[in-house]
């Protein structure tokens, strides 16, 4: 295989795999607070086939990793009174899950038959005293901007908890988790988020701009068939060579 063979399979490569990032975006479109995906590609200096006499190395393309846009996405009144959505960027819910605490900005809580406030599937969300546990006797509670849960009783407003937000220094030091939830890769601990805001009653979409994820799946899907041309058309070029040679011999 020669050069321009090699160079146009690591691009194949590289747009394989951003065809699964870019449609797993447009499968969380609609995920509660799902961040906006990109894969990283650099080109990267290789050796050039050992077949052609080139001393100048190869320029392969390589992806990097994935990088994530957490700039906020917008707020959807819901009317629920255990949703709750962050209004400011780069802060998430804490939520305890079966290895550790885990992090996302999916606000769409319930409770449990326990009276505790979870998520979807069931995961307590961290409080300031650790699970926050309701009374079903006192309904619906009221969560103020700063995070505190209280409840209505026949004495007055009863504080439950206080739902915890934080931040990181660095937003690299998360590892993505699966079901919009990311684990800290560092043993420092994050820091309270002092400075956002929670509203009770709504939630956050998904950043995701559906029109430019649909239209780069489509220039995606074409470089596809252009590399895919080219390589065809430089395997032609190496049988018609062959053939000429072997009638010359």
């Amino acid at each position: 295989m020669d050069n321009v063979s090699y160079v146009a399979l690591s691009r194949q490569l590289v747009l394989r795999r951003e065809l699964d990032v870019t449609a797993n975006n447009l499968a969380n479109m609609n995920t509660n607070g799902y961040k906006f995906e990109q894969l990283l590609i650099e080109p990267e200096e290789g050796r050039p086939a050992y077949n052609l006499p080139i001393k100048a190395p190869a320029n392969f393309a390589y992806d990097k990793g994935v990088g994530r846009d957490f700039s906020q996405g917008a707020l959807t009144p819901t009317g629920g009174d255990y949703d709750v959505a962050i209004e400011g960027e780069g802060a998430f819910f804490v939520i305890n899950g079966a290895n550790g605490p885990l992090y996302t900005r999916d606000g769409a809580f319930t409770v449990s038959p326990q009276g505790v406030l979870v998520t979807g599937d069931g995961l307590p969300v961290q409080g300031d005293g650790g699970e926050i546990r309701l009374n079903p006797e006192f309904g619906a509670p009221s969560i103020s901007a700063d995070g505190v849960v209280s409840q209505r009783s026949t004495d007055g407003s009863i504080r439950i908890g206080k739902i915890n937000v934080v931040r990181f220094a660095s937003l690299s030091a998360l590892q993505k988790q699966g079901d919009n939830r990311f684990r800290a890769t560092t043993n420092t601990p994050p820091d309270p988020a002092t400075d956002v805001r929670l509203r009770q009653g709504m939630i956050e979409n998904s950043n995701v701009n559906a029109l430019s994820e649909v239209t780069r799946l489509v220039e995606i899907n074409r470089a596809y068939a252009s590399v895919s041309k080219i390589i065809e058309q430089q395997a032609e070029l190496n049988r018609s060579a062959v053939e000429r040679l072997g009638k010359a011999a």
